[in-house]
C-alpha cells in the first residue's frame, strides 16, 4: 500500500474509513479501524474525555466500553510501520492512450485491473500505457459503494457482449455527464447522464458492498444505486461529535485525575478498589502531592460530571455563563480557563442586547468520529447531540474504539439577553419571516424524506447568521485565517440560553497564539464591523430578496450567499445551512425583521 498522504488530524473530517482518496499514483479507499496499526513500542494514544465517552455509549450501535484513540502517526520503525490501512478502489481504470473515432470523438479504453501488467495496460500497438482510476462509482445512502457493472450499464440484460472491449468516449469538450459516453466494441453506447437519473435504474440495486471493511465484505441492502463521482463533495460526510472539556471544579487535582481516568479510575467503585489503584506506579507518581481524601473527592466529582447526560451545549453554556470576573492577577492554566470581561471594557450602544463577554484563554475540544454518510451530511442538532434515528455507515466490523483528536485553542463567548430575543420574536415581521423559513425547511424535507432533521427555530437562524458575520470580522485582525476559526451556537429557548462561541482549535500550537482573546478585548469594534458587513451584499438585491421556498435550490437559506454569510464548511457547525442576515440587520429589502435595529 502507498504511504499516507494526509495529516492524521484530517482523518476525522474528510479522510476516515470509507473515504476515497486520490494518491499521486493510485486511488484508494481508507480501510476500517480493524486494519489500523499502532506501534508496539509505545502506549496507545488514548484521548481522555469521560463526558464524550458517556454520550457515545448511549448510541445503540456503539454501546458501553468504548475507548477514544488518536489516529496512528506515520512513524517508520524497524519491522513495524504504524499506519492507516487502505485498499485500492475502484477496480476499473482508464488507459492514458487517447484515440479518435471516425466521428471525431476522443476515446480511451476502460479495463479492469486484472487486465494490467505491472500496473500498465498493454495496447494493440505493443506499447504499455499508464492508467488512471475511473472517476465514476455507484453507491447508496447507507454508505455502500462499489464498481459499476459497465457491461450491464451499456447492454442491460444482454450478456452476449461480455468480454468485449469497452471505451470511455468524450463527445464534447465540457466533461459533463451528457458528453461522457461508455461504448462497447460492438457499437452499443450509453451516456453517463443516464446513470445519474435515479428513475431509470441504470445502475441496478445496491449489493451492500463495504470495500473499506475488506475485499468482498457486504451486507443485505437492495436500495437503488446512485451515481457517485469519487472526488465529489458529496462522496463522504464524516459524522462526528465534539465536546469542550469542562472541568468539574477549579481544583488542579481534577485535571490530573481526569488525565488518568480512562486508564485507571473508570472501574473504581469502592474505597478498596481506589486504594489498590493508588498503589499503581503511574498513579502514585502523578498524585504524590495529594492526600487520599483529596483524591477520593476528586474521583467523585469527575464521576458525577461524566455521568451528567444533559445536552452537550447546555453543560458548556453553564460553564461560560458562570465564569468569574477577570482579575489582573489571573493566570491561564489547565485545559479550560475562561474569565468574564467587565462590561465597562466593552459596553457600547450597539451591544445593549449582550449580557456577557467571556474571554476563553484556554479550551480543549475533543472530536470523535462515529461513522459517515454519503450524498447527504448528518450533523448534530441544536443542542450539539447526534441526530436521533440516523444510522451511519460503520467504521469497523466490531466497534470497541473510535478515532478522536483533541484540539487546544482559545475563544470568545457572547451571551445574549433572553428577554430581548423574546420581545423580538413576537414582532409581526419576524413571525412572517419565520413562516417563510419554515416553509423552506418543509420544501427541503420533502426532498429528503428519510431525514430526521428538525427545524432549528428562528433564534438559531439569527444567532448563526450573526456568528458568521462576527467570525469574518474578527478574522481580519486576530491573526487567524477564517478557516482556522470555528463556531458553536447556543440556542435553547426553553431555558433562555442564547450565546455564540467563536473559537479556534488546532492539534498544534497554532490554536493558542492569543490573537482571539485579544480580539475579544476589542469585541465592541468587531461587533460593529460585523453589523456593517451584513447590511449590504455584493449580490444584492438578488441575495436580499431571496425566498427559501421559491428560488433556486437553497431552501435552508434566507438572505445568504457566498458574497455575505457563507464561510468554510469546516468552520460552520451546520455546513452553511440555517442562515439569514435579514434577521440580524436591515437589508435593501427593508423587511423589518432584524434583531439589531437602528434607533
Amino acid at each position: 500500500m502507498s504511504k499516507p498522504q494526509i495529516r492524521s488530524s484530517q482523518i476525522l473530517t474528510g479522510y476516515g474509513p470509507g473515504s476515497m482518496v486520490d494518491l499521486p499514483d493510485d486511488s484508494v479507499i481508507v480501510a476500517g479501524l480493524d486494519t489500523w496499526r499502532y506501534s508496539r513500542k509505545h502506549p496507545l494514544p488514548i484521548v481522555e474525555e469521560p463526558r464524550l465517552v458517556r454520550k457515545l455509549e448511549q448510541i445503540p450501535t456503539i454501546g458501553a466500553g468504548i475507548v477514544l484513540r488518536k489516529p496512528p502517526p506515520a512513524i517508520e520503525e524497524d519491522g513495524f510501520t504504524p499506519d492507516v490501512g487502505a485498499y485500492r478502489f475502484p477496480e476499473w481504470v482508464v488507459s492514458q492512450r487517447t484515440q479518435r473515432s471516425p466521428q471525431g470523438f476522443v476515446y480511451r479504453r476502460l479495463v479492469h485491473r486484472r487486465d494490467l501488467t505491472k500496473g500498465k495496460l498493454k495496447e494493440e500497438d505493443g506499447k504499455s500505457y499508464s492508467v488512471v482510476p475511473i472517476r465514476f462509482v455507484r453507491a447508496c445512502p447507507r454508505g455502500h459503494v462499489g464498481d459499476i457493472d459497465w457491461n450491464a450499464f451499456v447492454h442491460g440484460h444482454d450478456s452476449s457482449c461480455v468480454g468485449r472491449e469497452l471505451f470511455v468516449e468524450d463527445r464534447g469538450t465540457t466533461g459533463d455527464l451528457d458528453s461522457v459516453w461508455i461504448r462497447c466494441a460492438c457499437g452499443q453506447a450509453r451516456a453517463m447522464s443516464q446513470a445519474a437519473r435515479l428513475a431509470l435504474g441504470a445502475l441496478g440495486n445496491c449489493e451492500g458492498r463495504r470495500p473499506w471493511l475488506g475485499p468482498g465484505n457486504r451486507e443485505p441492502c437492495g436500495l437503488p444505486n446512485r451515481l457517485l463521482i469519487r472526488n465529489a463533495s458529496n462522496a463522504y460526510f464524516s459524522q462526528t461529535m465534539s465536546v469542550i472539556s469542562i472541568p468539574s471544579s477549579g481544583a488542579e487535582i481534577d485535571e490530573v485525575v481526569q488525565g488518568l481516568w480512562e486508564s485507571y479510575f473508570t472501574t473504581v467503585q469502592s474505597d478498596a478498589e481506589l486504594e489498590f489503584v493508588l498503589k499503581m506506579g503511574p498513579v502514585k507518581q502523578q498524585l504524590a502531592a495529594y492526600s487520599a481524601d483529596e483524591i477520593k473527592d476528586s474521583v467523585k466529582r469527575i464521576r458525577d460530571s461524566s455521568d451528567d447526560l444533559r445536552p452537550v451545549k447546555e453543560v458548556e453554556f453553564e460553564a461560560f455563563s458562570k465564569s468569574k470576573i477577570e482579575q489582573s492577577n489571573d493566570r491561564p492554566g489547565g485545559d479550560f480557563f475562561a474569565r468574564e470581561l467587565p462590561r465597562a471594557k466593552w459596553d457600547a450602544p450597539w451591544m445593549k442586547h449582550v449580557d456577557r463577554i467571556v474571554l476563553v484563554h484556554r479550551l480543549r475540544e475533543v472530536v470523535a468520529q462515529v461513522g459517515f454518510t454519503r450524498f447527504e451530511s448528518v450533523g448534530t442538532d441544536v443542542d450539539g447531540e447526534l441526530e436521533v434515528g440516523v444510522t451511519p455507515a460503520p467504521l469497523s466490523m466490531e466497534i470497541n474504539w473510535l478515532p478522536a483528536v483533541e484540539n487546544r485553542g482559545e475563544g470568545v463567548f457572547l451571551q445574549f439577553n433572553a428577554d430581548a430575543i423574546n420581545e423580538w420574536l413576537v414582532l409581526d415581521a419576524v413571525k412572517a419571516r419565520d413562516a417563510e423559513l419554515q416553509q423552506g425547511f418543509k420544501f427541503w424535507l420533502d426532498e429528503h424524506e428519510k431525514s430526521h432533521r428538525n427545524y432549528f427555530g428562528i433564534p438559531y437562524y439569527m444567532l448563526h447568521s450573526f456568528s458568521h458575520m462576527l467570525l469574518t470580522a474578527i478574522s481580519m485582525e486576530c491573526g487567524y485565517p477564517p478557516s482556522s476559526l470555528k463556531e458553536r451556537i447556543y440556542s435553547r429557548a426553553s431555558d433562555g440560553q442564547y450565546g455564540i462561541l467563536i473559537y479556534t482549535g488546532s492539534p498544534d500550537a497554532e490554536g493558542t497564539l492569543g490573537g482571539l482573546v485579544e480580539a475579544g478585548r476589542r469585541i465592541a469594534t468587531h461587533f460593529r464591523n460585523a453589523l456593517e458587513f451584513g447590511r449590504l451584499c455584493s449580490n444584492d438585491p438578488v441575495c436580499a430578496f431571496h425566498r427559501p421556498s421559491e428560488h433556486d435550490h437553497q431552501p435552508l437559506h434566507g438572505s445568504a450567499c457566498h458574497g455575505c454569510l457563507l464561510i468554510a464548511e469546516t468552520s460552520c457547525e451546520q455546513r452553511n445551512d440555517f442562515l439569514d442576515r435579514s434577521l440580524v440587520v436591515p437589508t435593501v429589502e427593508m423587511m423589518g425583521a432584524e434583531f439589531f435595529r437602528d434607533e
